[in-house]
């Protein structure tokens, strides 16, 4: 169950960190209503999404829970930082949905791996 959960968490900041580090242009709209420069993907939000996918799975390559707990903490903060930025704005769009949806995954991620 662990694998599972944690594969796709992997899969789901790999795919939205490198999309921010592309600068996909879907994303943008989003970025600009939470008032989040464009400048931005690059670094923070491309790099510690890719950061944290490239934890969690290095951390199951190569079997060590505390590598997948400390990425999984890194993904729990920067999706509670994502939150706050959207709350903070009022932004309740598809990107504040998919921030929850990410932030959950993560806590599942940390809390399967901390119960194993």
């Amino acid at each position: 169950m662990r694998t599972a959960v944690v594969l796709v968490t992997v899969a789901i900041n790999a795919f939205s960190g490198i999309a921010a580090l592309l600068h996909w242009k879907p994303i943008l709209p989003g970025m600009v209503k939470a008032g989040v420069p464009e400048t931005w993907l690059t670094f923070p939000i491309g790099t510690l999404k890719t950061a944290g996918a490239a934890g969690l799975l290095a951390g199951l390559l190569i079997q060590l829970p505390t590598l997948i707990a400390a990425a999984a903490i890194g993904l729990v903060l920067f999706f509670v930082c994502a939150l706050y930025t959207h709350v903070r704005v009022a932004d309740y769009t598809a990107q504040f949905f998919l921030a929850v949806f990410f932030l959950g995954m993560a806590c599942a991620s940390l809390v399967l791996t901390l119960a194993a």
